[in-house]
């Protein structure tokens, strides 16, 4: 329970089906002020989950989990930005975290299952392997963030909101008499300071060295200097630290050399497909071969249609039948059919 609506009405669903529950809060790092729109770790969350808990007559307990958070989740990103990379801090947390630890404490309770208020669905496969399904409101699905747990953790969770909408789980819970019913959502980046970019923040926290470096236009020609490749993301637009007079974007951030080429053309970033490591299948049995899906290269981007192949040293090679802008290294390249998950990976590099 982070004390959003979403994992409280998630318990209260669960209840009214006659589940024992218990109501579990992730304490993931110190924040001892409320973020501004919320946060999923601090004082207020665990005040919103408590009260939420209290309401609905379960037990309610604080699971610490900041050293793990520490060293799964904040340092990989962390790393990530300092190779010039974007991470998903989401899909490792959710991965390491909500079905790791929280998955061990819960079978400590003597607890089955464990639910989360995630936007997705189960399915079942005839060999009784469990995948994901798209969530029924395709504007909150978060089967994206979901791809790299496994098929035996996925056999132990619960996703009660699956088959339901924003506005009706906030219906619910008004209905329910829940305090947090019209609560606004949580940062996605539960460590971010308000006016301070998230890779800045991690900087400052691990005192990682700043790579600073030449801004280059696609020609090669010096445009300036930066403050550190870790400030950039490819596809950016603004707080680029130079004055063009023109619209420009981050085409491409060299680790080795420190520099980031800018591109005044906006087609330049058009991806052709890309390489993914790291891939773990979920719905399927990939034989290697050559397959048809839908990709999805980041969250709430429309899947396009696609052949994934196998590539080098295990990893695949994506051809997108269409046009995909901002391809970015360190986010989740993940495939579907229809509404079903059937893995993903992670992005290594853009194909143009």
């Amino acid at each position: 329970m982070s004390g959003g609506v979403d994992s409280s009405v998630a318990a209260a669903l669960l209840l009214e089906k006659g589940f024992e529950v218990i109501g579990v809060t992730l304490q993931l790092h110190a924040c001892p002020e409320p973020a501004e729109g919320g946060s999923c770790c601090g004082t207020d969350a665990v005040s919103q989950a408590r009260a939420a808990a209290g309401r609905l007559g379960i037990n309610h307990h604080v699971l610490d989990c900041r050293s793990l958070f520490e060293q799964t989740v904040l340092l990989n990103s962390w790393d990530e930005y300092a190779r010039g990379r974007t991470p998903n801090p989401c899909i490792i947390c959710n991965e390491r975290i909500k079905f790791g630890i929280l998955l061990d404490y819960a079978r400590s309770l003597g607890a089955e299952k464990i639910a989360t208020g995630h936007y997705a669905r189960i399915g079942v496969r005839t060999n009784g392997d469990s995948y994901l399904l798209r969530g029924a409101d395709a504007g909150k699905d978060q089967s994206y963030f979901l791809f790299s747990v496994s098929s035996n953790k996925l056999s132990a969770a619960v996703f009660p909101l699956g088959l339901h909408t924003k506005d009706a789980v906030r219906a619910m819970a008004r209905r329910m008499g829940l305090g947090n019913a019209d609560r606004e959502e949580s940062q996605d980046a539960c460590f971010s300071t308000t006016g301070t970019a998230c890779s800045e923040v991690l900087r400052q926290r691990f005192n990682g060295a700043i790579k600073r470096g030449p801004i280059l236009d696609e020609n090669g020609n010096l445009l300036g200097m930066h403050q550190g490749i870790h400030l950039f993301t490819i596809g950016q637009r603004r707080g680029l630290g130079v004055a063009l007079g023109s619209a420009a974007w981050v085409k491409e951030i060299d680790p080795e050399s420190c520099s980031v080429i800018l591109t005044a053309r906006k087609e330049s970033l058009i991806a052709k497909g890309l390489i993914a490591t790291g891939v773990r299948w979920n719905a399927l049995t990939y034989t290697g071969r050559q397959l048809r899906c839908s990709v999805q290269v980041r969250y709430n981007q429309a899947p396009v249609p696609a052949v994934v192949e196998p590539y080098e040293s295990g990893s695949v090679r994506v051809r997108f039948d269409g046009p995909v802008i901002a391809v970015s290294p360190g986010q989740a390249a993940v495939f579907y059919s229809g509404g079903r998950l059937l893995g993903g990976g992670w992005i290594e590099r853009p194909i143009y």
